[in-house]
C-alpha cells in the first residue's frame, strides 16, 4: 500500500489576500467569527494549525454594528493598570461611543487561539469606525 504525504507550503509561497468586511447592521458575534476565520486562514486548503497562513481583513462601519439582548447595558470590559487598586472597567455602550474599533478588535482577539501566532494574526486586522480607510488601493481590481 502506497503511503501518501501531505505537502506543506513554505511560508514564502503563502499568498495573503485582502478582504473588505462591511459591519453595518450585522450582529457582533456572528460577524466576528467570520473575521476570525479569515485571519486564521481556515478557508484555505493549505491551512494547518501550526502555521500562520491567514489573510488581511479590513473591517469598516464598526460604529454601526448591532448586539443582541441586554449586552449593550450589561457587558463590561475589565483591564488592570498593574498598580494596586488598578482595576478599571468600562461598559460596552461607553466603549462603543468612545472607540467602536476596539470592540471589534477585542472580540476577534478573544476568538483567536491563545498561542505564539496570536499577535501576528491580530496585526492583520484593520478596523475603522466609518467607511473611510487608507487601504482602498488593495481592493481596486
Amino acid at each position: 500500500m502506497k503511503r501518501t504525504e501531505t505537502k506543506q507550503l513554505p511560508i514564502t509561497e503563502n499568498s495573503r489576500k485582502w478582504h473588505l468586511v462591511d459591519l453595518s447592521g450585522q450582529i457582533l458575534g456572528r460577524a466576528v467569527t467570520g473575521i476570525a476565520g479569515l485571519i486564521i486562514g481556515k478557508t484555505k486548503t493549505s491551512y494547518a494549525t501550526h502555521t500562520d497562513c491567514g489573510d488581511y481583513v479590513v473591517a469598516i462601519n464598526a460604529g454601526k454594528i448591532k448586539v443582541t439582548g441586554q449586552k449593550l447595558q450589561e457587558k463590561i470590559y475589565y483591564r488592570h493598570t498593574g498598580y494596586p487598586t488598578g482595576l478599571r472597567q468600562i461598559g460596552l455602550d461607553e466603549l462603543m461611543k468612545k472607540d467602536p474599533a476596539k470592540v471589534i478588535k477585542l472580540a476577534v482577539l478573544g476568538m483567536l487561539p491563545k498561542n505564539k501566532l496570536q499577535n501576528s494574526r491580530i496585526k492583520r486586522l484593520k478596523v475603522f469606525a466609518d467607511e473611510n480607510h487608507k487601504y482602498s488601493e488593495k481592493f481596486k481590481s
